[in-house]
């Protein structure tokens, strides 16, 4: 067996219009998961969180060189880990027919320096054969952040939607005698409601202490009448409010829809993500070979923006927007094989950050993997394997008893479905 490393982020926001609550308690917990359950050492896992002064503040730039150590580093037989709980964004993407989704899923660092679904993806493709790299998000729109990732458990991607769209159609009315799949899946429904009336679930706010990564961790009550009179946000930033913050960060105040990827690249050059940026080559390429320099609404270069266009000529040549977005010719677009990606929700949807009476937070999807691991209610004994296609259809079931909308996915090869989750 190799090593065991991770990389947890937790975001809070603090003082922001997108301010969350749970996020770093998700970190500590699953921090403490990783050494008491999963055999990692202290040493190996990497914490960055705002709201703590212990550890490196999530910055985009800082996030990126943490998970390029994480898999520079790998070797055969490492198991690989990143936990993201903080807010997601879902942007239009630029040739949507090409894009798994249609868009572009990004998870947002706290100075706002997107990191998009394609970076994860080129990332994953590092990855070493006989190495794993499990990603968690506990985001909104995180249905499809390893981009080009088969989904497994979801309706995400285009491709899963027509199909599922399809099989819908295909499947006989109720009644017709043809029907026992959907009767089971009622009868599984009906069951599950039962279930939680029996027990009592019948509300969706649970919680759990918000506090230091590196401190004490409470964990919530099982009691369920224990979390009334809480309140539940969700972790997904509007649009709107994404572009205030950029323009309050960036002090640009004539940033739009069309604008952020300019905005972006403009501000943190060459630490902006790695997509920003091949964007932002062609377009650069575009306008000179058009003699259209001048045409992008009074954009000037910055001394910091040349160094960082000195640095893209010496990056793998791009030619289209199209290839940006899609990567290179089909022929040479490999799927990740070495990543497996349990979102918090599919692409449409929003994962919720709940804050409980008590003041004890944290993230929907975060509390159900930890339940599931520990074996409250599943059947399993403590400490018993779980493969990541188990946990993330025990993950909807309880978060649906719970109340919750949100459906966590699974994003892997069929042979990573089958593993136990992480090693």
């Amino acid at each position: 067996m190799g090593q065991k490393r991770a990389v947890l982020v937790g975001i809070n926001y603090p003082g922001t219009d997108g301010e969350l609550k749970g996020c770093l308690n998700d970190v500590a917990r699953m921090r403490r998961c990783l050494v008491d359950r999963f055999g990692f050492d202290e040493a190996g896992i990497r914490v960055l969180a705002d709201a703590d002064p212990f550890t490196p503040p999530p910055t985009g730039a800082n996030i990126r060189l943490e998970l390029e150590r994480l898999v520079a580093d790998a070797r055969s037989g490492d198991a690989l880990f990143f936990h993201y709980s903080g807010h997601g964004l879902q942007l239009p993407a630029e040739t949507g027919e090409d894009d798994d989704t249609g868009y572009d899923e990004c998870i947002v660092p706290c100075d706002l320096n997107l990191i998009k679904d394609q970076d994860f993806s080129e990332l994953v493709a590092k990855v070493p054969d006989s190495c794993r790299f499990t990603m968690v998000s506990d985001s909104c729109h995180s249905g499809g952040l390893i981009d080009k990732t088969k989904e497994q458990i979801g309706n995400s991607t285009k491709q899963n939607r027509t199909q599922q769209r399809r099989e819908r159609e295909m499947k006989p009315p109720p009644g017709s005698g043809s029907g026992t799949g959907l009767c089971a899946s009622l009868a599984r429904i009906v069951r599950g409601v039962l279930e939680s009336l029996g027990a009592g679930i019948h509300c969706n706010r649970r919680g759990q202490h918000q506090g230091s990564s590196s401190s004490s961790v409470q964990e919530p009550a099982d009691d369920m009448e224990a979390a009334k009179g809480g309140s539940i946000s969700n972790r997904s930033l509007p649009l709107s409010t994404f572009i205030q913050m950029l323009k309050d960060k960036t002090g640009r105040h004539d940033v739009g829809v069309g604008s952020i990827h300019t905005t972006l690249f403009h501000h943190f050059g060459d630490e902006a993500s790695p997509k920003v940026k091949k964007l932002m080559k062609v377009m650069v390429a575009k306008l000179r070979q058009d003699g259209k320099e001048e045409a992008e609404q009074s954009y000037v270069p910055t001394p910091r923006e040349a160094e960082a266009a000195e640095a893209l000529a010496q990056e793998q040549d791009t030619h289209s927007v199209e290839e940006v977005y899609a990567g290179p010719a089909a022929a040479a677009r490999v799927p990740p094989r070495n990543g497996v990606l349990i979102s918090g929700c599919q692409t449409d949807e929003t994962s919720a950050d709940a804050t409980t009476a008590d003041g004890m937070s944290y993230g929907a999807l975060s509390n159900a993997i930890q339940t599931i691991l520990a074996g409250n209610g599943n059947g399993k004994k403590r400490g018993a394997a779980v493969t990541n296609r188990e946990l993330v259809v025990r993950a909807r079931e309880l978060l649906c008893k719970q109340g919750y909308t949100q459906q966590p996915g699974l994003y892997c090869s069929d042979e990573h479905a089958r593993l136990p989750f992480i090693c």
